[in-house]
């Protein structure tokens, strides 16, 4: 009966490998599905884009290896150190060039950000040593399945930007363009991604998101083709990319080493990045909690034993710290293992860590290949938005799945304020003070906020609560 039901079954669990050809393509679509934050990171801060890809997959790489090659992670740069980053460098007199940031500037925000990875690192030994029973008396399954629902419905609006962008110059024809067509592109591509998740089976099933991007592309291209460049939504990638290469072959125009740079001692760096790791705990825990409920349920489908993943909250933590070390050295922004890649394996079943090691390896091809980083940089942003608003809206839904996996008791007064008190902290901060709330001359970010006040109200309102019982 196992043996009949595996074959049954479709998907990958952690330690099973598809075949090269399969593992190829569904790398390339955990690739895809990476890009957008991980660049939106390096486009916003100023960080060099071909760099922070380049990080991402050798900071992949390190936490397979760090976790055991048990956890299927992707690492990319993380949307909480924004303002952090931002306000550090006006402070201390930076401004972008082109949107580029002066490569000492990148250098003062690596020593905060090598600094940050210490915080993970403590919190990962804390679990070690103290269990993880007493981690999830700080961080129940009220406080990661808010924290996930609130990663996923503050990126909303990152969706629905991207999904309808300024895509041209001006004139009638962009302003007509940007009306309506620009919407076309990116409805079919998430028309076509939920489509292709509900309908397909077997292989092609399991890269909805890949055929979802090329089905966008494609009508992207018609556009194109039909109305010429006033219809076209590709983008090219800026010249400054390649400016501060580590080394180019000839001009750089096939091959160009990303721009590693070497931090600089900044206590004020630490200071301003050091603490914002404290928002990606609880991230990382939630999606930790996501991974194990995804992979328990394929391992009970194809009759194998749990995984126990979550089990491995330590090492999660330590290699999220670890990897902010690794990627904060080279000159990459700070991350943290990434909701969008869980949400793609938990759509698509495939939770192998090979896949995950290809994807890092490509990453990292992609940036150290112009023309190859070129073809990525240049998906129409309707297209990535199409994608998005199914993947952020995922992140947010797993987040209930959390809940309702732990049996949270949603009839009772504490667990009603803890998650409340997060979700409109976590929310409302994001939509009306743009991700940073101002408190007593500290923009706090809205996720770290949201967690901390939610820890802190969870402890609180968990006094005497054994008595009672």
């Amino acid at each position: 009966m196992k043996k009949g039901t595996e074959k049954e079954v479709i998907g990958y669990l952690p330690d099973e490998k598809p075949a090269p050809l399969k593992l190829l393509l569904y790398a390339i679509q955990q690739v895809i599905v990476m890009f957008p934050a991980t660049i939106a990171v390096a486009l916003i801060t100023g960080f060099q884009v071909s760099t922070t890809l380049f990080a991402s997959g050798l900071a992949t790489i390190c936490f397979v290896f760090i976790s055991g090659k048990k956890i299927p992670m992707y690492y990319g740069s993380s949307f909480s150190y924004l303002s952090a980053i931002s306000g550090l460098i006006a402070a201390q007199g930076f401004a972008k060039s082109n949107g580029i940031l002066p490569t000492e500037a990148i250098q003062i925000a690596q020593f905060g950000i090598i600094a940050s990875g210490l915080v993970s690192i403590a919190a990962g030994f804390l679990v070690r040593f103290s269990g993880k029973n007493a981690v999830e008396k700080v961080l129940p399954a009220t406080i990661t399945g808010s924290i996930a629902m609130i990663i996923g419905l503050t990126l909303a609006g990152n969706a629905l930007a991207d999904a309808a962008p300024q895509a041209v110059a001006e004139g009638a024809a962009a302003t007509i363009f940007n009306g309506g067509w620009v919407w076309a592109v990116s409805l079919v591509t998430l028309l076509s991604t939920v489509f292709f998740s509900k309908y397909l089976k077997g292989f092609l099933g399991q890269l909805p998101l890949l055929l979802g991007a090329g089905v966008g592309c494609l009508f992207a291209g018609i556009l194109f083709w039909v109305g010429g460049a006033d219809m076209s939504l590709f983008r090219s990638l800026p010249a400054e990319a390649l400016a501060a290469s580590t080394w180019k072959l000839g001009d750089g125009s096939i091959f160009a080493l990303p721009a590693f740079s070497f931090p600089k001692v900044s206590w004020v760096a630490v200071a301003a990045i050091m603490p914002i790791a404290i928002a990606t705990i609880p991230e990382s825990t939630a999606h930790i909690y996501q991974l194990d409920i995804y992979v328990n349920d394929l391992a009970e489908k194809k009759g194998k034993k749990k995984y126990g993943i979550a089990d491995l909250l330590d090492r999660n933590l330590i290699g999220d710290g670890l990897c902010d070390m690794i990627t904060g050295f080279i000159g990459g922004p700070a991350g943290t293992n990434y909701g969008e890649n869980i949400s793609t394996m938990a759509i698509t079943k495939v939770f192998s860590i090979a896949v995950m090691i290809g994807a890092a390896i490509i990453a990292m091809v992609v940036s150290c290949f112009t023309p190859l980083i070129k073809i990525i940089y240049g998906i129409p942003t309707a297209v990535i938005g199409g994608l998005e608003i199914y993947l952020f809206g995922a992140i947010a839904a797993q987040g209930i799945a959390i809940m309702i996996d732990k049996k949270v008791d949603m009839f009772s007064a504490k667990n009603i304020a803890v998650i409340a008190s997060i979700m409109v902290i976590g929310v409302g901060g994001q939509y009306a003070f743009g991700g940073s709330i101002p408190f007593f001359g500290i923009n706090v970010p809205c996720i770290a906020g949201a967690a901390i006040f939610g820890i802190f109200l969870n402890l609180v309102l968990g006094i005497g609560e054994k008595k009672a019982e």
